[in-house]
């Protein structure tokens, strides 16, 4: 007999993974390693440690090891929101009158409204455990320096947060979270480092990018004694933090015998889509499964899209190592669209490569498009998404709608990564018939590009 699928699947404390994934060990073609900008050579563990956390560079630099032990520590803390749930979308499935089954794993149960607080947890628990004072970190929508604010006053340490400046005024009442545990927060580019100084003489009226603030971070961390940079998405370790949602997700979809056929997140850095599809690349690579996998990125910072895959810097000051990414240049300043979490210029390795070899495709929607989406959500199924959250939910409709024509029964997984009840100054603007979208030129991005570092060939 069928088991009969509950609206939401909860897997069992016993259920939860005790391990983190690494889909690295699975790709032929490992990612690309980080370089040192001075030397042109692939960085060692000795030169990042000014810069990171010891056991974060061990995990950063590891492409063999599949399963990683999560300390219990950090399984413990998981228990106050995880296991998340897996979400048959009845509602939704009705508003659209599609025969596409769609599920979304809910990650915005928990005070900083996202998947973020997955990895801020398990890095603190490092920095701790190294003996350090605190970590400063950039944030984009404010949702990662939401997420770090409440890991580190768990762990007890300090947090200095550098905010985007637009997300910083569109969202004052995120920064009021940082800050009522116990986080700074400062708006980038600031007047607080060098590097903001800088930026701030070449683009007076700037509003700021991930880009800009990674570097104010950075040079923080390795100006004040026991004190680390710590990051929310793109670099190997936080995608292997993350992937306790795909596992999760994984196991939830195999106890009631569903079987996905498309597998969908948005992707910025790439956090969300990395942690929720890794395990499900990790079959493709191994030949036990096929699916169909969508990034879903923001036409005014189309990395994926529009990109070229090549060595960049990190950040917008240059004084990150090179990573080898698709991007848009780490000059690019994108618009001050509502995604705040998506306005980076450059994509995680593991998922550039995998990208490169066409494992999986990547769509770009415009600001207004995405929010179409969202209030169709918002109203079948009574959760207000993030703006990021919601490109994936734009792709999830659109093919649940091709499923409408068709007449296929396709079943349909996404990342419902946070809420949007931080954002409604977004909401207000959609809502008032005044948001726009911005979408860069053909120019616009060739000239970021053309300052591309030159490394080796290319």
């Amino acid at each position: 007999m069928e088991k009969k699928i509950p609206y939401k699947i909860y897997l069992t404390e016993e259920e939860m993974p005790s391990q983190w994934y690494n889909v690295r060990a699975d790709m032929k073609i490992k990612p690309a390693p980080l370089l040192n900008p001075g030397t042109g050579k692939p960085l060692t563990l000795e030169e990042m440690q000014p810069i990171f956390c010891t056991e974060l560079i061990k995990q950063e630099l590891d492409n063999d090891t599949k399963w990683v032990d999560i300390p219990q520590p950090v399984l413990d803390f998981y228990k106050m929101f995880r296991p998340s749930p897996l979400v048959h979308a009845e509602f939704l499935e009705k508003a659209l009158g599609t025969p596409a089954k769609i599920f979304y794993k809910f990650e915005g149960n928990n005070t900083s409204g996202s998947h973020k607080l997955n990895s801020a947890i398990a890095q603190a628990y490092y920095a701790k455990e190294q003996g350090l004072k605190g970590v400063t970190t950039e944030t984009g929508a404010g949702q990662w320096g939401t997420a770090l604010s409440m890991a580190c006053q768990y762990m007890g340490i300090d947090c200095k947060v550098y905010m985007v400046k637009c997300s910083y005024e569109q969202k004052p009442f995120r920064r009021e979270v940082i800050r009522t545990y116990g986080g700074s927060i400062v708006p980038s580019p600031s007047d607080t480092t060098q590097v903001g100084r800088k930026i701030l003489a070449e683009h007076p009226d700037t509003t700021g990018s991930l880009g800009c603030a990674i570097s104010e971070a950075v040079e923080v961390a390795v100006t004040n004694d026991g004190y680390r940079y710590v990051l929310g998405s793109v670099l190997n370790q936080v995608l292997l933090h993350q992937t306790i949602i795909g596992l999760e997700a994984q196991a939830a979809l195999k106890k009631y015998d569903i079987k996905p056929d498309i597998l969908i997140g948005c992707t910025g850095g790439g956090s969300n889509l990395g942690g929720f599809a890794s395990p499900f690349i990790g079959e493709i690579l191994r030949g036990e499964a096929n699916y169909k996998i969508i990034g879903a990125e923001p036409a005014s910072c189309p990395s994926f899209t529009r990109g070229k895959y090549a060595y960049d810097f990190c950040d917008t000051g240059m004084i990150c190592p090179l990573a080898k990414m698709y991007t848009v240049g780490s000059q690019f300043i994108p618009s001050s669209n509502h995604a705040g979490g998506l306005r980076f210029h450059g994509m995680s390795p593991i998922l550039s490569e995998l990208y490169d070899e066409g494992i999986f495709e990547a769509r770009a929607y415009e600001q207004t498009q995405v929010f179409e989406a969202a209030e169709i959500f918002a109203k079948a199924e009574g959760i207000l998404p993030a703006p990021e959250s919601s490109h994936a939910i734009r792709a999830a409709i659109d093919e649940a709608l091709k499923c409408k024509e068709t007449g296929e029964e396709k079943t349909i997984v996404f990342n419902l990564s946070g809420t949007g009840y931080f954002d409604l100054v977004a909401y207000k603007q959609f809502n008032d018939g005044t948001m726009t979208d911005v979408i860069p030129s053909d120019a616009v991005i060739a000239e970021a590009l053309s300052k591309l570092p030159k490394v080796g060939n290319e």
